[in-house]
Parts: C-alpha cells; sequence; structure tokens
C-alpha cells in the first residue's frame, strides 16, 4: 500500500470530519478538464472497471494536491502507477463498505451538498449552475461526495470504534516522553540582534557592534529586557519583547547555547558575533527536561453565530455575516456590539467572547480556521455543523498543561496513531481479499 493512498484517503476523511469545508478553488478545480481520447479499461477490480480516464482524471487532482503542498510531483508514468494502485484501493473499499452494510441515504447526501454550496456562498441550485458553467458534472461531484461519506462512515464503524487507549499506555507514553526529554534542558532567552548587512564596511560594523555592546551594557545593568530589544533589535521577536520562549537546547543556534549554557538565569551574554550580525543574550527562564511540562498553544476567540432556519438559509446567512463584516473592516461598528445585536450563542451578551481555548475545543471546521488567523483578524463566514460563522482571534499564549490535560493530550495523539494504524491495516486487507486484473497500463 502506497504512503500517497493513504494520504489521500486521510484527506477525504478529514474533508468529511470538517463537514465538508471546501474552498471555491478546489469545487472548481475537482474535476479539472482532461483531454478525452478513446477510453479503455486499465483494471477490474471484483468485475468493476477502473479506465484510463479515470486514471487520467485522479491524476489531475493529486497533481493539484502536491503542487499546492509543495511536494515533488512524479514523473507522469510514476504517478500513473501510484494512481492507478490508489484507485484500485479505493474501489475495494467502496465495495466492501457497501458489502458490509454501509449506506448513505439521500437525506445526508443532500445535506453534504448543501453545506459545500453554503461554504462557498451559494444556494444549491446556483451552486449547480456554476458546476456546470466551469464544466464539472454535478452527478459526478455528487457521487464523489457519496463515495467520501461511505468512507467516513466504513473509517467510523470498523476503525475508530475498536481503538482503545488504557490509562496504562498514557502512563508508559509519559515515561518515555519524560525520559526522552530527561537529557535536554529548556531555556526561554531574550534576544536582540543587531543586523550587519553583508557589505558593511569595516567602519559600519564598529558601529553596530557598538550599538550591540550599548544594549548588552544596559541589560547587564538591569534595564529592563523586552524595553531594550523593542529599541535595538533587528530580529522578528523584537516586538514582543525578544523571547524566544522555553525551547530545547536542540532547537537553538549552537552559538546561543555555547555562549548561555553556563549562565545563570538573568545573566546577560554578549555581543556574540554570527554572519547575521550581534547578538546580545539573557537568560530568561530555564527548566530541566525531566521536570518540563507539555505546553498548548491558546486562543482566545470571538464570534457571531447564526443559525440557519427554514426562512433563513446557509447562504443567506453567509451573505448577511459577509455584510457585517464589511462594516467592521470599514469601522462602522465594534465587533462586540454586532455580537450582541445578531449573534445566536449564549455567547452574545459578552460580545461574542469565548475566552480561552486549546486544540479540540472546538469542532474542527471551526477550529481550523480560527487556527489561521492572527490576532486581530476577522474571518470571512465559516459554514460548521452548529451554523455560520464569523470568527476573530483577540490573543494567544502558550500555556503548561495540568497533569490531567497532559494524559487527555496523550490519549488523544495515541487514538489517533493507532486509528490511523488501524486504518492502514484495513486497507492492505481489504485489498489484499480483493480480485484485481490489471490489463492494459494506463496512458497518462
Amino acid at each position: 500500500m502506497t504512503g500517497l493512498f493513504l494520504a489521500l484517503l486521510g484527506a477525504s476523511f478529514s474533508a468529511q470530519a470538517q463537514s465538508l469545508r471546501i474552498s471555491r478553488d478546489m469545487v472548481l478545480q475537482a474535476e479539472a478538464p482532461v483531454a478525452v481520447d478513446a477510453d479503455f479499461i486499465v483494471a477490474l477490480v471484483n468485475s468493476e472497471p477502473v479506465t484510463n480516464n479515470d486514471v487520467r482524471l485522479a491524476m489531475g487532482r493529486v497533481r493539484q494536491q502536491l503542487e499546492q503542498r509543495g511536494a515533488t510531483v512524479p514523473p507522469a508514468d510514476q504517478l500513473a502507477r501510484e494512481v492507478l494502485e490508489q484507485l484500485v484501493s479505493e474501489r475495494a473499499m467502496l465495495q466492501h463498505a457497501v458489502e458490509t452494510g454501509v449506506r448513505v441515504d439521500e437525506a445526508s447526501l443532500l445535506q453534504a451538498e448543501q453545506s459545500v454550496a453554503a461554504q462557498n456562498g451559494m444556494g444549491l441550485e446556483e451552486f449547480r449552475r456554476r458546476l456546470t458553467a466551469e464544466r464539472i458534472n454535478p452527478a459526478s461531484f455528487r457521487e464523489d461526495l457519496r463515495r467520501q461519506i461511505l468512507m467516513q462512515r466504513l473509517r467510523e464503524r470498523e476503525v475508530e470504534t475498536r481503538v482503545q487507549v488504557s490509562e496504562g499506555d498514557i502512563d508508559d507514553a509519559l515515561r518515555a516522553r519524560r525520559a526522552a526529554m530527561a537529557g535536554d534542558p529548556s531555556v526561554n532567552l531574550g534576544h536582540v540582534l543587531v543586523q550587519v548587512p553583508e557589505a558593511a564596511s569595516e567602519s559600519r560594523v564598529r558601529e553596530l557592534e557598538a550599538r550591540a555592546q550599548e544594549a548588552a551594557t544596559r541589560a547587564r545593568a538591569g534595564e529592563d529586557f523586552g524595553a531594550l530589544a523593542r529599541a535595538f533589535s533587528d530580529a522578528s521577536e523584537a516586538a514582543t519583547g525578544g523571547q524566544f520562549g522555553l525551547r530545547p537546547y536542540s532547537r537553538l543556534p549552537e552559538l546561543f547555547v555555547e555562549a548561555t549554557r553556563n549562565l545563570a538565569v538573568g545573566q546577560v551574554a554578549g555581543p556574540v558575533r554570527s554572519p547575521a550580525g550581534f547578538h546580545v543574550l539573557k537568560v530568561i527562564e530555564r527548566q530541566d527536561g525531566a521536570a518540563a511540562n507539555m505546553k498548548v498553544v491558546q486562543t482566545r476567540a470571538s464570534h457571531i453565530l447564526l443559525r440557519p432556519t427554514p426562512q433563513l438559509s446557509e447562504a443567506q446567512a453567509a451573505e448577511r455575516l459577509a455584510g457585517l463584516r464589511r462594516q467592521l473592516q470599514a469601522g462602522q461598528a465594534s465587533f462586540e456590539a454586532l455580537a450582541r445585536e445578531f449573534s445566536q450563542d449564549g455567547s452574545a451578551r459578552e460580545g461574542g467572547d469565548l475566552g480561552w481555548a486549546g486544540p479540540g475545543m472546538f469542532v474542527p471546521e471551526f477550529e481550523q480556521v480560527m487556527n489561521a488567523l492572527r490576532p486581530g483578524e476577522v474571518s470571512e463566514p465559516v459554514v460548521s455543523r452548529f451554523g455560520v460563522h464569523l470568527i476573530r482571534v483577540t490573543e494567544r499564549r502558550e500555556r503548561e498543561l495540568a497533569d490531567r490535560e497532559q494524559r487527555e493530550m496523550v490519549r488523544a495523539q495515541l487514538r489517533e496513531q493507532r486509528a490511523e494504524d488501524a486504518l492502514e491495516a484495513l486497507v492492505q486487507d481489504v485489498r489484499g481479499r480483493a480480485y484485481v486484473e490489471f490489463r492494459d497500463p494506463p496512458r497518462p
């Protein structure tokens, strides 16, 4: 079983887990036109044919996905062979799902189609017309959604419900993690960089070194290091006080490690020279590896939620929220005021504030968009299983997890890893039991 198939199968499951949040570009490129030659059968899977045009169409999708991820696209002949194997495994899995009683009813399929349409800011009929205008067969697109739902339900039934993680498994994982970290302590360094241009003259280098020395002298005298970083540093973290945050020594440049390894908390090193310029480093905090706890990035976000009703479709809710977003961008209203007036969530009275949240606290389709926002940014309308949202991120922070929270995070990580392993085993088993007859090789 190739990694390519498992990666794409996982992406298909992920799309369903996120309520089919598909961007406009993904929708309109999902069935890229290919030149139509005389078609022929390249393989049979339990008597179901896979054609050359099936392979060519799938190659276009895979090539697009690889390019979007910045991955290398294999040569056409190699890609055709890998895609054919992917299609064979996929057909075998879909047949297995149907044979074992997995079904997708018309209501579920219609709901999925409506969700995709709403995510693209359209009603269902408008969305179908747009697909047709873009030379995408709406019936083929609908069948692709059906296959995705079918595969997701197969995974839920045969993989996720059978994965078990015991308390002993969590204890073992935590002990292994602490043992691995025991030899690698963490340190939080304050950093001032006085950058030296490549073509700087000797006199200019001396001026810049003197500037770095001034920052170091004032830091040793006890001045606030954050203020010094903002005043002197050319580094990207200067605006946030020059601190890297707690990092294992293995994740720091060797120059920084050597300069600070023997310093006590509060001491300052430098200026030290690197190809980038002169560095001043202060040990803000140090933590032994064995005592280091897991940390998690938390986000404080607000939202405005509209719930679709028979009188308000998802597309109409998305358009209404897009109008509110334009008001925010024009400075005509505050997010808090709009949330109090329009949001249909219990957070409305708090101006839409959802408080601090760690990974996994929101549904995936909401969290994915939230995580992509920078503090202060407001999203486009986002469809989730609860309705349509505008999301604003206020701030982020890194927080050390309590013991109970660490255990829950490890539990989730172990479940995910075991689910992936079980999925791979299931695919290999189903593929191995299928009757497959390869005929003429595909011609890409």
